[in-house]
């Protein structure tokens, strides 16, 4: 009998709709039937929640270490000060220290393999910084644990996948962050993942510019035809079937993004307030080009909705489906490796247009 994939959990913000959305979510009987799911936090805390909530038909058995779960239940791995205080929807010092605590615990797991992918409740990115985290994020942090050269923040939903270029980068900054070579690297991460990680031979990418109207051929700025089109060209190099840039906003106005198998967006609100605005609940954070797999809800600690029972389980029920199918995608392309004539292959997609039905020939806009 195949062991079950082992999906560990590190609880995020003790203060927010961490709790909430994990307990309403293990809570499904699916849940136990697809994975074994293991949280790393605190049974204080869980109790704290179940009391907070009203919820009194879920348990998660606590164990000492990842390699001890086993069967169809939900496990937990203490790994939080007993004395931690939790303060409903406030912004704490040792909240910060829980989520760290727990994220890390959760990610020496998937370093040693005892656990098959990790998902990540949301966090405070102000209170769980101190000494030993100092980054701007989870991607930041694992990137970093993984030893990774470059990473990317990939939102996946349903209706589309959108990288970003530039991550938690300030505007500001944007011009200088972004180089032909950066937009490369990314392109090949993206590519790559969308073959491995999510079974599409061959993908198609669309490119989005930097500037309004993607320039409008220099008059609003240089960035396309000094970066972006020169990006484009040596990733067709690469055999990376990638098509822009596209200026953002009548790209997503008209639907475009529905026949590419993902986009690639320059900087975070160009991606990420187009994917919310049309995935919000459903949507799930995956950071694609590290060895391990990761995913969380696309929301954030919503302190506000702390302990109110009000919210959406949408999001963090799709990451652990989408940490699954990967690990899984993952398994079967290693498999093909290994033996590509005896393995039905990943499909490639069911999109049939060609790129010059699309318009979309490098530089074109």
């Amino acid at each position: 009998m195949q062991q079950k994939i082992k999906i560990g959990i590190s609880h995020g913000d003790i203060n927010g709709i961490s709790y909430e959305v994990i307990i309403k979510t293990l809570m499904d009987p699916r849940m136990e039937e697809l994975c074994t799911p293991l949280i790393f936090g605190s049974s204080k805390v869980l109790a704290y929640h179940k009391k907070a909530l009203e919820i009194d038909k879920f348990s998660a058995l606590s164990i000492n270490s990842a390699s001890e779960a086993r069967g169809d239940k939900a496990y937990l791995i203490n790994c939080v000060d007993d004395n931690i205080r939790v303060e409903l929807g406030k912004n704490t010092e040792g909240a910060g220290l829980s989520s760290y605590a727990a994220l890390k615990a959760a990610t020496d797991a998937l370093k040693e393999g005892s656990i098959d992918a990790l998902v990540t409740g949301p966090l405070n990115k102000q209170n769980v910084q101190h000494q030993e985290f100092q980054h701007k994020g989870h991607t930041e942090y694992l990137q970093e644990r993984f030893n990774v050269d470059e990473v990317m923040m990939l939102m996946v939903s349903d209706l589309m996948k959108v990288g970003l270029v530039a991550g938690h980068i300030p505007l500001a900054q944007l011009s200088s962050f972004i180089s032909t070579r950066l937009i490369v690297k990314k392109l090949s991460i993206l590519s790559r993942s969308l073959l491995t990680d999510f079974g599409i031979r061959n993908p198609r990418i669309a490119v989005l510019g930097l500037n309004p109207h993607a320039g409008d051929n220099g008059l609003l700025g240089k960035e396309e035809q000094e970066m972006i089109i020169p990006a484009l060209e040596e990733a067709r190099k690469l055999n990376i079937l990638a098509f822009g840039p596209f200026p953002a906003d009548g790209f997503f106005g008209a639907g475009r993004f529905r026949k590419f198998d993902a986009v690639l967006a320059m900087y975070h609100d160009q991606g990420l307030a187009p994917f919310k605005a049309l995935s919000m609940d459903s949507g799930v954070n995956y950071t694609a080009g590290l060895p391990v797999v990761r995913t969380s809800p696309a929301h954030g600690t919503a302190f506000e909705l702390a302990g109110k029972n009000m919210a959406s389980t949408e999001s963090f029920r799709n990451a652990i489906y989408t940490a699954i199918d990967v690990v899984r995608n993952r398994n079967l392309y290693e498999e093909i490796s290994r033996n590509p004539l005896g393995t039905e292959k990943p499909h490639r997609g069911d999109r049939d247009e060609s790129p010059e039905d699309l318009e979309s020939a490098p530089g074109k806009q």
